[in-house]
């Protein structure tokens, strides 16, 4: 890890004010609580919060090889100016950060600022609580763009208090999020080659799979080229939503209509789920591939420059992932089960609006103070939809009429993947107020507008997910050696039945070993933290 390194800074920080502390929200020569500023969606001032410039170390992560150049975002780059404040980013992959993580908790040293959700979770913080700062006092004090946000959504207080009763982590909320999460999409060209109709059911939906395997059906000449369904280290588990099973937050908990838990690895669903599956796997169906290639294979497979191969799939929509084969194919209603019904995983609050551990002060930070400061400036709308979509000026229009819209990605790049390149995106503090969220108008034609609208066709059929819940200490720690051994044996077992087949044979045995693993106490632990999450 990279050392810090302070410039020299010429102030007085004193218990609840900042000398010089005059912009980014504050009055000059005032106090949070003296200033009596009317907080609203636009920058109060511009003058910096102090005389002396200051050098913040700031981490992140990122998803694959992204890197960094959301840090080119001109709200980012302006609030440096504004605030007096420079960012030195340190800039993480995903892809090796479990490793990177230990070494940096057990460096004794981190930077000033933490982002995103993905970077440390809620054990890492209260298995390290002499590393974090309390943020209540902070908040109290330098944070009026938050506090006000905590007013207006009391969940985002509750999701970010931990056990001891304090917040050490900052919330979000994304605006305009749809209801449902991975969606069925089908090569609607194949479909038409063939003279199908978009399937409804299980049944009908085997019946295409069959014929896109055995039929030609991307018309070039070689009936034995099309790959029905993929996958890439296994498949998704979303193949399994007609039989009841969704599963946005990881955790293998289904919620009943009458808050009752289940762990769906060990239901007649999931069973049921796996012998469709094994039926589909005997039969070509699926790619023998499915459980050793890894996502660039797959995506190889999605994107043969030649000719599409991939007739069906479950994701968040169907522009990111076929590349120039992306308008043969379409977004449909879920697949009805063997029950007549259909099941979306999702949240009828918005997928992903809401979470905490977004933005976190470190005690390695010698001016607590600024980065509060510095990190209340996200919590205005402006600054919100620049970190989650872009700039105003590039990715965002902002109209005379006090509305926002987004601009079209440059050729050849999905919408998706331009706004990661364009901002924190998912990750980082954010908050949208539902008045300012009446004024950003979002085309249908592509990126979230076009998945708000395509997820209409599924929010009837929105399952409760397991909430995001907060563990204790000990009850992160009982979780982290059960769920190593039963989520592996889960998965190899799945693997097995899906492939192998024998699910009928092996049952009783396969839930007799659960048990002997600690089935019984995880299940326990997950339906503690429930009930103290519900009951608040």
């Amino acid at each position: 890890m990279k050392k810090r390194t302070k410039r020299a800074v010429s102030m007085v920080l004193a218990a609840g004010m900042i000398v010089s502390m005059a912009g980014c929200g504050a009055a000059a020569d005032k106090g949070v609580h003296e200033s009596g500023l009317s907080i609203t969606d636009e920058p109060i001032t511009d003058e910096p919060i102090t005389d002396e410039p200051v050098t913040l170390t700031v981490l992140t992560t990122r998803w694959g090889n992204m890197g960094d150049s959301f840090t080119a975002n001109k709200f980012l780059t302006d609030l440096e100016e504004k605030c007096n404040v420079h960012i030195e980013w340190q800039v993480q992959s995903l892809n090796d950060w479990s490793e990177q993580k230990g070494i940096m908790l057990a460096s004794g040293e981190l930077p000033d600022i933490i982002i995103g959700s993905q970077t440390f979770n809620d054990s890492d913080i209260m298995n390290n609580l002499e590393m974090f700062q309390p943020l209540d006092d902070l908040i109290d004090q330098y944070m009026p763009n938050y506090k006000k946000a905590l007013e207006e959504m009391p969940e985002l207080k509750k999701l970010a208090t931990f056990p001891d009763g304090k917040m050490y982590s900052f919330t979000k909320n994304l605006p305009l999020r749809p209801k449902s999460c991975n969606q069925p999409i089908i090569n609607k060209k194949w479909l038409d080659n063939l003279g199908l109709e978009v399937p409804e059911t299980l049944d009908d939906l085997y019946n295409v799979l069959k014929a896109f395997k055995e039929q030609d059906a991307n018309g070039n000449g070689d009936p034995n080229d099309e790959i029905p369904i993929s996958g890439a280290k296994g498949l998704s588990m979303d193949l399994l939503n007609p039989f009841g099973i969704t599963d946005v937050n990881g955790k293998k908990m289904l919620v009943a209509e009458d808050g009752t838990l289940s762990y769906y690895p060990v239901t007649e669903q999931y069973k049921e789920g796996l012998k469709w599956l094994n039926k589909l796997y005997q039969e070509g169906i699926i790619d023998a591939e499915a459980f050793t290639q890894d996502d660039t294979m797959l995506t190889a497979k999605r994107q043969d420059p030649n000719v599409s191969k991939v007739g069906f799939e479950y994701a968040w929509t169907h522009e990111a992932n076929f590349g120039k084969w992306t308008d043969e194919y379409i977004e449909i209603p879920p697949i009805k089960g063997p029950d007549g019904n259909a099941y979306t995983g999702g949240d009828a609050n918005g997928v992903s609006s809401l979470s905490r551990n977004e933005a976190m002060i470190t005690t390695y930070c010698e001016h607590p103070e600024i980065a509060a400061r510095w990190l209340d400036e996200f919590y205005t709308g402006e600054a919100s939809i620049q970190n989650f979509w872009g700039s105003i000026g590039t990715v965002i229009e902002k109209h005379d009429d006090g509305t926002y819209s987004l601009n079209d990605p440059p050729e050849g790049t999905s919408a998706d993947s331009w706004y990661w390149d364009s901002s924190l995106r998912d990750f980082g503090p954010k908050y949208i107020s539902k008045d300012f969220e009446s004024n950003i108008k979002l085309s249908t034609n592509t990126g979230d507008g076009m998945k708000a609208e395509i997820s209409k066709i599924a929010d009837d059929t929105i399952t409760i997910p397991y909430p995001n819940v907060m563990f204790t200490v000990e009850e992160n720690e009982e979780l982290s050696t059960l769920t190593t051994d039963i989520d592996k044996y889960v998965e190899t077992t799945r693997a097995k039945w899906v492939t192998e087949g024998g699910i009928d044979e092996e049952w009783d045995a396969y839930i007799e070993q659960l048990n002997t693993m600690g089935l019984e106490q995880l299940v326990q632990i997950y339906t503690d933290a429930y009930e103290r999450y519900t009951a608040e």
